[in-house]
């Protein structure tokens, strides 16, 4: 077995929880659509909160690059909150919900020690977004009278529950729509 097997696991078990929730799958329906064994899965995540908490692991892993990304580029701050914001409708064209929504409406599901590492990825997401507000404001981009956080917390929210009715209503439209109008109501 190797790393390679691993990978797969945690790229479907992704999937599976964007898609279906964390309740809503098993280790049986990982064996099924990568054709190995169950014992297999057991073998590098002995346990679903095992392999949960390794996938969120990794997930952020990568979530925190592309915010990196995002944040170097020389673009106007709001262009690169737009490309922020195109985060979560790139999740919904793929038939799936943001990663950190779909734990989080599960919560009373998930083990206990999941609990803080979910709370430190919206707190990744704020802070961020915290930081691309300070600066607007530092370049006179962002005039408010409201705090950065306050504000971070209203974007966040936005594309979260954007995502949930855009998923709903299975409208694209609606993930981004909102959110929108939250950054040109701040003229970002």
């Amino acid at each position: 077995m190797s790393s390679h097997t691993s990978q797969l696991i945690l790229q479907e078990a992704e999937i599976l929880i964007r898609t279906r929730g964390y309740s809503a799958f098993s280790y049986a329906d990982l064996s099924e659509r990568l054709g190995i064994t169950k014992a297999a899965i057991h073998y590098y995540y002995p346990g679903k909160e095992d392999l949960v908490m390794a996938l969120t692991e990794d997930y952020v892993c990568r979530f925190r690059a592309e915010l990196a990304a995002i944040k170097a580029d020389p673009i106007p701050v709001g262009d690169r909150l737009r490309r922020y914001g195109n985060l979560f409708l790139a999740g919904f064209e793929k038939g799936m919900l943001p990663y950190c929504g779909a734990l989080a409406a599960e919560r009373a599901a998930l083990p206990p020690r999941m609990h803080p590492q979910i709370e430190a990825f919206f707190q990744i997401h704020l802070t961020w977004l915290a930081e691309m507000l300070a600066e607007a404001r530092e370049t006179g981009a962002l005039r408010s009278h409201l705090a950065d956080d306050h504000i971070a917390l209203l974007m966040l929210s936005t594309l979260e529950g954007g995502s949930f009715v855009g998923w709903a209503l299975d409208r694209k439209i609606v993930v981004l729509s909102a959110f929108e109008a939250v950054l040109q109501s701040f003229s970002l």
